[in-house]
């Protein structure tokens, strides 16, 4: 029992009593984290923290994931009224966040302690959770601290134990210590770690030195009694027997037996959320609900999947049918956002299907307790489906692009340097939101770096965070409670950096799919499991996609749009993965805008547009093949006189009265204000690049954004800066590479007068000019910025301010830059390999571009060309040329040999036999191919090809002798 009652300046736990001091900084001691009836379980734990308190010694509290160890901790701090000092640690944490950091205030550098200096200067506690989560040499820095309760400072200072401090006080007075720069450590000071035990989970395992300074207690997950109890308090009016099913069935999953069949924990911290919706809908059933705290048909393979539904057969013994008639009269029980809720909102874009609307409902339910994950394959519509959602409760949308190596500060906190050159922070717009209470959408949760999303953990669980800049936003009800107790008012606690979290605050995380069976780590772990409840986004049925595409895309002919599903579903259906790869090249996103160009260009080939969607230049011919297979199954063929028509058809450009003319598209002409900005190139038309040129012009009437793949050198720079010049548009040129990052791709900094400024990319210049954005060379992570920019027309600068496609979005916002209609992307990327190795561009992001592949011109328009690179090259040269690099090409598209050789290659061929004609053919074609003179292999094949074709190449130094004589 703990008992405090009887003196006000004791705390007792069984024999165990702490004797409280007062705060002196009252606003730093947790709240409302003690609950009336603790269980047992957990006051055996408070006990043996307090003994350990006592003794003066630092603790370890290890266990599985979720948000038990913290609120253990947390109960203790309220308990004995202690200020905490907390940092959740990542694998960005470094040890300027645990010691001391630098800022710049008024032209001089200063030392700022941080959470560990800080707690043990005024004798907090330091809840350090994560510690697996840390780089190797990040800890050790604490070691001192713990040990001996000593540490340099980087300002100089030295921190020293109390009684040492305390010895050297009687024979010396203060003024000298603090001269000598010596600080005392109180003797309040503790450690409370919390930490997941590795191995069984993902992490670094602990450094010994470190690990022999704490003491260790397991949290497990509360004894099945406990937990029961606990379970039956929080759903009064769910029958007993219901309860224990749900917990005996998830207590079997956290069992030996199950973590050895490879099964990750069930988390068993989210079952208060199941009670609390079975609470409100009565009807519902287990089963139902069991797949959202635990997504086992996403996340598990065959043998996994039949092991949970074994677990349910024997738990759950019978189960009611699952019933939705209750939703409408309970929704207005549902939380929601700041605006007036709308249920029959319908968005622009948003078409009601069976699915979906079962889908939100069951999304409103989960979102009464709980943050929600979404998790579909790419293009089905989940941010569609987000939107509707957000639209339906009043909620305002910030939505949140993650990519690969997003840090722990892009999530939180962003250091900038203010026009003065002081340092400072800038919060993200997650932290906004929270404040604002709006809803944020998690975009990509499958691509952030697991230790990275450590920091949003207590965000999650129990709504309250620390930033980097010691501001701490708390709960609702803990801020008002923090209010009521100091009797301060909110400027004073602002003043304090402590603020509320909004109560509407919610979050939607969206993911693709885990890859069942794949070697690399899974994204949905353990940990990330307690974090949300989780909605699994099937693809739409045949029928629903009909319906859908036949709404958005009224006049597309009906017959086309029959073949194109036929063939979509039989890629779907199957188990072939071959097939399956094709499929998701062609997801909703992407057949609505094969449909959308139906629309206004009916005549033009469906066999055409399903190869382009799905880059078909670029496959591997056993998947060329499935899908050529599969495209006659559901009707679909190349008939002859498309050929012929493509053959006799005339691929010229002209321009007339201020209309350009592209085969047989058109458009007016723009007149721009930077006429510096339109490319002017050397450029030799031929008929293929005409052809693609055309294409190109459709699906910028159409207003997309486009994606030209093609290998090195076959002319994709030339082919889009000839466009634009005939377009007379502006282009802003982005070269991307390796160390492009989010913010550069925002914001270039200079410094002028010893400042640094920010001064506006070529992304941003274009998106307010209404120029063309070409970007060479994507790196995918840094392009996947670009998504929620192409597709929800938003986007968030390094800097705060917001670009936005929507003028009605501005009323009166400042930072806000409204997208110019005018604005296109052109995004060039060298081809995917098979299954798209290297910069997978297509892979992830193809189908929110319209894909155009650029070939190497076919022979006769190659030739064409070279004749006006080279006009005195004579004939039968050019010939050979380009019969032998015909046959190289088709060598590497079978694969033979690895490098694909580009018109590139020809034209600085003839370029040189033009300007010095009496060099040797066989001198010349050296310097393209000498890059291949120390691969035996290779160098063989490409001498037997030269040969073939008379290009006589390869004297080796075996053949000088025979030279000489």
């Amino acid at each position: 029992v703990i008992d405090n009652v009887t003196a006000r300046d004791t705390v007792t736990i069984g024999d165990v009593s702490y004797k409280l001091r007062t705060p002196r900084n009252p606003e730093l001691v947790p709240r409302n984290y003690i609950s009336d009836s603790l269980a047992q379980s957990v006051i055996q734990h408070l006990r043996w923290i307090m003994q350990k308190d006592i003794l003066g010694q630092d603790v370890f509290l290890i266990g599985p994931p979720g948000p038990l160890r913290r609120s253990i901790a947390m109960q203790y701090l309220e308990l004995t009224k202690r200020e905490v000092e907390y940092i959740a640690l990542s694998r960005d944490t470094t040890e300027t966040d645990l010691k001391q950091r630098r800022e710049i205030r008024a032209g001089t550098a200063y030392y700022i302690d941080q959470c560990a200096v800080r707690a043990a200067t005024e004798g907090r506690i330091l809840i350090l959770e994560g510690l697996e989560k840390a780089e190797r040499n990040v800890l050790p820095v604490l070691n001192n601290l713990l040990e001996n309760r000593e540490m340099q400072l980087e300002d100089g200072r030295f921190l020293m134990a109390a009684e040492r401090y305390d010895k050297l006080l009687k024979e010396h007075d203060k003024a000298e210590l603090d001269a000598w720069r010596i600080v005392r450590v109180s003797e309040n000071f503790r450690v409370i770690a919390l930490g997941l035990p590795i191995p069984r989970y993902l992490g670094n395992p602990l450094d010994p030195p470190l690990r022999s300074r704490f003491q260790a207690r397991d949290v497990y997950y509360l004894p099945f009694k406990d937990h029961l109890s606990l379970l039956y308090l929080m759903g009064p009016s769910v029958s007993t027997e219901r309860i224990s099913q749900l917990l005996s069935f998830a207590t079997t999953l956290c069992t030996q037996e199950s973590s050895a069949l490879g099964l990750p924990d069930f988390p068993l911290d989210s079952l208060s959320s199941a009670v609390l919706i079975l609470n409100s809908f009565p009807m519902m059933s287990i089963q139902h609900i069991i797949e959202w705290l635990y997504p086992y048909n996403v996340l598990l393979g065959k043998e996994g999947k039949t092991a949970v539904v074994d677990a349910l057969k024997v738990s759950l013994v019978h189960t009611s049918p699952n019933s939705y008639s209750a939703m409408g009269k309970r929704l207005e029980l549902v939380p929601a956002g700041t605006r007036p809720f709308d249920l029959h909102s319908g968005t622009d874009g948003f078409i009601k299907t069976f699915s979906h609307e079962q889908l939100l409902a069951e999304m409103m339910q989960s979102h009464m307790v709980k943050d929600i994950c979404l998790i579909g394959e790419k293009g089905c519509g989940k941010t569609v489906v987000a939107k509707e959602f957000a639209a339906m409760l009043g909620y305002n949308i910030e939505p949140l692009m993650l990519y690969q190596d997003m840090t722990a500060r892009d999530l939180l906190q962003q250091r900038y340097t203010l026009p003065n050159g002081d340092t400072s922070w800038r919060p993200s717009p997650l932290i906004t939101a929270a404040l604002e209470g709006k809803l944020v959408i998690l975009d990509g949760i499958h691509r952030v770096n697991p230790g990275t999303l450590a920091v949003l953990q207590r965000l999650i669980h129990d709504r309250d965070i620390t930033l980097y800049d010691g501001t701490r936003l708390l709960r609702e009800d803990r801020y008002q409670k923090l209010k009521e107790d100091l009797q301060l008012s909110d400027e004073q606690l602002q003043q304090r950096s402590i603020f509320p979290i909004h109560p509407s605050f919610r979050i939607i995380a969206l993911a693709e799919p885990p890859v069942v069976g794949s070697t690399t780590q899974q994204w949905l772990g353990p940990e990330l499991l307690t974090l949300f409840l989780f909605h699994h986004m099937k693809p739409l049925s045949k029928s629903e996609e009909i319906k859908v595409i036949k709404e958005m895309v009224p006049n597309v002919p009906s017959t086309a749009v029959e073949q194109l599903l036929k063939l979509t579903h039989k890629l779907r259906d199957t188990n072939d993965p071959t097939a399956q790869s094709l499929a998701s090249s062609l997801s909703t996103r992407q057949l609505l805008r094969i449909c959308r160009r139906l629309s206004h260009y009916p005549d033009e080939s469906l066999y055409n547009a399903v190869n382009k969607a799905c880059l078909s230049r670029f496959l591997p011919n056993l998947a060329k093949s499935a899908l050529h297979k599969n495209l006659l199954d559901s009707g679909i063929e190349t008939s002859l006189t498309d050929a012929q028509q493509l053959e006799g058809k005339d691929y010229s450009c002209e321009v007339n009265s201020g209309i350009l003319r592209i085969g047989s598209v058109t458009i007016p002409i723009s007149n721009p204000y930077e006429k510096m900005k339109v490319p002017d190139v050397l450029f030799y038309e031929n008929t293929q690049h005409m052809m693609v040129m055309e294409d190109m012009l459709k699906d910028f009437l159409l207003g997309e954004h486009l994606l030209l793949v093609g290998n090195q050198g076959v002319g994709k720079n030339k082919v889009v800066d000839k466009f634009l010049q005939l377009l007379n548009r502006p282009r802003e040129y982005f070269q991307l590479h390796r160390d492009t990052t989010v913010q550069s791709l925002t914001l270039q900094p200079s410094v002028k007068d010893g400042l640094i400024i920010y001064e506006d990319s070529p992304l941003v210049k274009a998106v307010k000019k209404g120029h063309v954005l070409v970007i060479d060379e994507a790196p995918t992570n840094v392009t996947c910025i670009l998504k929620t920019l192409v597709e929800s027309g938003e986007m968030i600068l390094s800097d705060g301010r917001r670009l936005v496609a929507n003028s009605g979005c501005v009323n009166g916002r400042e930072n806000v830059i409204v997208i110019h209609p005018d604005f296109r992307m052109i995004v060039l990327a060298n081809r995917p390999g098979f299954p798209f190795l290297g910069n997978d561009f297509f892979g992830t992001l193809g189908d929110i571009f319209s894909c155009h592949a650029v070939d190497n011109p076919k022979p006769k328009s190659e030739l064409a060309m070279l004749r006006q690179y080279g006009p005195e090259v004579p004939e039968p040269v050019l010939q050979k040329l380009v019969a032998a690099f015909g046959e190289l090409r088709s060598l590497a598209d079978q694969g033979i040999i690895n490098y694909p050789y580009s018109t590139r290659e020809v034209v600085n061929i003839v370029k040189h036999l033009q300007k010095f004609p009496t060099e040797g053919l066989a001198n010349v074609v050296r310097n393209v191919f000498d890059f291949d003179s120390y691969n035996n292999e290779m160098r063989e094949i490409l001498i037997r090809t030269l040969h073939k074709h008379g290009i006589p190449i390869g004297a080796k130094p075996t053949n000088v002798q025979l030279a000489k004589e």
